[in-house]
């Protein structure tokens, strides 16, 4: 494997804008982007966007069905550096806390699961069921990494791109990959174009309670 691989699976919750982002931040990274779109989630990309299906998946380096089981990436022996579901949501999660999954994002967590490869689930709900926090907690216990794109408000974002950026930049971060999206605490990067914290004078006890 000469180019490294990611896998991305974009599930039906709200956000759909963070599979569509995290391709294009890949594609900048020179990652290879191994895509799956479940049927759910073209259902929110109408709701949510104005992307064509086409429009998508050629951000993507390959596609492949959400029914396509057969596809390289269900296989363990596919090698890449793990997989994002970007947004996922709670159903997928469920499939994959269970290992009962229906389709190909389902299976590809699995595989990635088993061969101790990275698993990242951008979980999108709120409020959360106790069934929903158990899901998570299954999956944790697994070895995946539960990270809901939550936004970063010392970095004060401009817009919400610029809070999609930072979710995904520190999503990268797991993998060992810098996209220069994430504004870090204290640090001289500010992607979401504001002074650090730390020229501003302030620090978390301005924030306590």
């Amino acid at each position: 494997m000469n180019r490294q691989r990611m896998v991305v699976g974009i599930s039906g919750a709200s956000g759909f804008i963070y599979g569509v982002r995290l391709l294009q931040l890949l594609a900048e990274l020179d990652i290879e982007s191994h895509l799956v779109i479940s049927r759910a989630a073209l259902l929110t990309m109408a709701h949510e966007t104005d992307y064509k299906l086409a429009d998508v998946t050629a951000l993507a380096s390959h596609y492949h069905r959400a029914d396509d089981v057969a596809a390289g990436i269900a296989s363990g022996s596919f090698r890449c550096l793990g997989m994002v579901v970007a947004p996922c949501s709670m159903r997928t999660l469920a499939e994959i806390a269970t290992g009962t999954s229906s389709g190909l994002i389902g299976r590809a967590a699995d595989v990635t699961l088993k061969e101790r490869r990275t698993l990242v689930l951008m979980a999108r709900e709120t409020p959360l069921t106790l069934a929903h926090l158990r899901n998570m907690t299954a999956v944790t216990e697994m070895g995946g990494i539960i990270a809901p794109p939550v936004p970063a408000f010392y970095a004060r974002p401009q817009d919400l791109a610029q809070m999609v950026d930072h979710s995904l930049g520190r999503v990268l971060d797991l993998f060992g990959l810098d996209a220069g999206t994430a504004t870090r605490w204290r640090e001289p990067t500010t992607p979401c174009g504001s002074e650090p914290a730390r020229e501003r004078g302030e620090s978390a006890a301005n924030f306590a309670d």
